[in-house]
């Protein structure tokens, strides 16, 4: 199929409420400190608890022993460059909130704030493509798109808080009653004996440790077979450490294991690398997609028939209006999408009022808090039990839903 082909039929109709004008304007942009009015105790998590920030987990910088112990080593320091929630208001008192990925506040300030000042925030798709065409000289992945992402986000918000209905019946309504749910992180046991049957394993070696770090990888996947049992789901994430060759020997030993998929096993700009691994597998599933941007990245994954589920992340991949398209996109080729993140931040919504976006991700508070901490956990995502485990639902609160306490 040509590739114009493949964009149209990423192009989706226009929405019902969207052909009306709203009669507001925007007339402020900011950054600001956003947090739950209800925050979690503070505690400090049990002994051996799994983070992902302070234990090894591979990833690309694993070749360099500096800094394979920790992400934390290689990460940047600690609000040196942060991702950002952006305050939308309009001159009726409406006020909309979005969060975009790192780097991508000063965009919003110092470039995209002055293009929307005075328009209307119900032009989703006008809005979105004067961000995109504005920033395309200096970028079309990474910040400037963590950018755009926040301030769709918030224009978003906006809508469904006008319209007084949450930001799923803007999409078109619930196509389930509520979203099954699996959780990463590698304390196992307490996920299981929360309700999850699903588990996400951060996989903690790669080709840097040899056969060794093979054998402690395989045993990890075992533990979590074990704990969920014949009739749950593992999957791992291996962030962007791995090989072909690699993969496909990590795939043969943990065969037995029954992995339902194997995440970012390659860096994400190897859609050929990828392409050549899922002709090969057998076994399992490769998904990708959380360090990818928008409708023309994913269309590289499909062209090169890179993975059987995508991954891309709504506060990174330019926000509502384009994983919209991305699902379009994967939905006339029968591709799951799982976003990453996709019970956090709003994501939710799609996820509940999109057909082919069958699960969400969640991650569960560290052992060793009081009970308040899962109690909250439980509340903030209208936490319920089944059949599959673990299920959440968004908020039914106009726009996101968000309960933010602003400074």
């Amino acid at each position: 199929m040509l590739r114009r082909d493949l964009l149209k039929l990423a192009a989706l109709p226009a929405l019902g409420w969207a052909q009306e004008k709203s009669k507001l304007k925007i007339t402020g942009i900011r950054l600001v400190n956003a947090q739950p009015r209800k925050p979690y105790p503070t505690f400090t998590p049990a002994p051996g608890a799994w983070s992902t920030q302070f234990v090894e987990v591979a990833n690309p910088m694993s070749i360099y022993p500096e800094f394979k112990p920790r992400r934390e080593l290689f990460f940047p320091d600690t609000g040196k460059i942060p991702g950002f929630t952006v305050e939308i208001t309009t001159d009726k008192g409406v006020t909309g909130y979005g969060s975009g990925g790192p780097g991508g506040g000063p965009v919003v300030t110092d470039h995209l704030a002055k293009l929307l000042m005075g328009r209307d925030p119900f032009d989703i798709e006008r809005n979105w493509d004067i961000c995109w065409r504005s920033t395309m000289n200096y970028g079309r992945m990474g910040v400037t798109m963590n950018a755009i992402s926040g301030v769709d986000l918030a224009l978003w918000d906006i809508v469904g808080k006008a319209l007084n209905v949450p930001v799923y019946k803007l999409l078109g309504g619930e196509t389930k009653d509520r979203i099954p749910a699996y959780c990463t992180g590698n304390d196992i046991e307490q996920h299981v004996e929360f309700g999850y049957s699903r588990l996400k394993l951060a996989i903690p070696h790669g080709p840097a440790d040899g056969r060794e770090g093979m054998r402690k990888n395989l045993a990890l996947a075992e533990r979590a077979r074990k704990a969920v049992g014949p009739d749950g789901e593992v999957m791992l994430d291996c962030w962007m450490a791995w090989t072909e060759r690699y993969t496909l020997e990590m795939a043969a030993m943990m065969e037995p294991e029954r992995i339902y998929w194997m995440e970012e096993v390659l860096q994400p700009h190897d859609y050929a690398g990828f392409g050549r691994l899922s002709a090969a597998l057998k076994s399992t599933r490769l998904a990708t997609g959380e360090h990818e941007y928008g409708r023309y990245g994913f269309r590289h994954l499909l062209e090169n028939r890179s993975v059987s589920i995508w991954q891309p992340d709504m506060n990174w991949c330019g926000g509502l209006t384009e994983l919209r398209r991305i699902g379009a996109l994967a939905a006339a080729y029968d591709i799951p999408v799982i976003p990453h993140g996709g019970g956090l931040n709003g994501t939710s919504h799609w996820i509940l009022a999109t057909t082919n976006a069958p699960w969400a991700e969640l991650f569960l508070p560290s052992p060793g808090g009081p009970k308040e901490v899962y109690r909250l956990f439980e509340e903030n995502y209208n936490i319920t039990r089944g059949p599959e485990g673990i299920y959440m639902r968004p908020p039914d609160k106009p726009g996101f839903g968000w309960d933010y306490v602003i400074s």
